[in-house]
């Protein structure tokens, strides 16, 4: 069996590709950080791959929008070939940044096949600052290929621009159609409701990643790169002493490398 091939792309202000590369890794996938201008010029090819990552970063220096250069030039010289690539059956996930530059080119929410037109965005946090915190989620939907098997993670966000932002129409078929991956929660698992700081930026019913309809377009502002080991868990001293008291194995691995793994065994099954 050929081994699984995952492009993580790398660019200008991207900052999370090294994480995002030692992540698909971990989960078994032969992992390449690949610079846009290299794909532009046709240096290298997203034919030769089955998984497509975006980054989290500042792609840019976000100074239109978070994520709207990049997206702009992703769909201007990557557009057919990007088409191509989700035909194909191929898996794409974005990832805090990379989430904005899905929304922003249209990849996210992908109605009814649609990959080019943009039906919501990711605004500035309700806080008006930049919010770096853990932050818990709940599965809402298991639709999605890179979360199946998850109902609730704990993760830690990063972004002054998070805020899930769409119309009513939008948000009720992204519920009626199951394309709601994660809401951001409360520590017993309830729903947040908009109160921060269990929602880190106002989006709106909590939205904290969403599909497409196939569940292989992923997006998500959480990073579930800054938790591939035990030891990145904000509290991971005092889990160690829990854990060794109650007489139970300690993990090597933290929750987020699940994510990446699951699209790995994806990817093995069905290329």
């Amino acid at each position: 069996m050929k081994k699984v091939r995952a492009l993580v792309l790398i660019g200008y202000g991207i900052n999370c590709d090294w994480e995002t590369e030692a992540a698909f890794r971990l989960a078994g996938a032969e992992a390449k950080r690949v610079h846009i201008n290299d794909l532009i010029l046709r240096q290298e090819s997203l034919a030769n791959y089955q998984i497509l990552a975006l980054p989290g970063g500042f792609s840019y220096g976000d100074d239109i929008a978070s994520g709207r250069v990049l997206s702009n030039k992703m769909k201007t010289y990557l557009g057919d070939e990007l088409q191509r690539f989700i035909g194909a059956g191929k898996l794409v996930i974005g990832i805090c940044n990379g989430f904005q530059v899905m929304v922003k080119s249209g990849l996210l929410p992908g109605f009814d096949g649609g990959y080019r037109t943009q039906r919501a965005t990711l605004t500035f946090n309700d806080s008006g600052r930049f919010e770096d915190r853990w932050v818990h989620l709940r599965a809402e939907d298991d639709k999605c290929i890179f979360t199946r098997g998850i109902k609730r993670f704990y993760l830690p966000v990063a972004h002054g621009e998070g805020k899930f932002f769409a119309g009513d129409d939008v948000l009720k078929r992204l519920e009626e159609d199951g394309q709601i991956v994660f809401k951001y929660a409360r520590p017993n698992g309830q729903a947040a409701n908009g109160k921060f700081p269990y929602n880190p930026n106002g989006s709106l019913n909590d939205i904290a990643g969403i599909c497409d309809s196939t569940g292989r377009i992923f997006g998500m502002m959480p990073h579930p790169e800054r938790y591939l080991y035990f030891t990145n868990h904000p509290n991971w001293t005092r889990e160690w002493e829990r854990l060794k008291r109650q007489g139970a194995q300690v993990p090597e691995h933290g929750d987020g490398l699940q994510i990446f793994k699951n699209a790995v065994e994806y990817a093995k099954d069905n290329f």
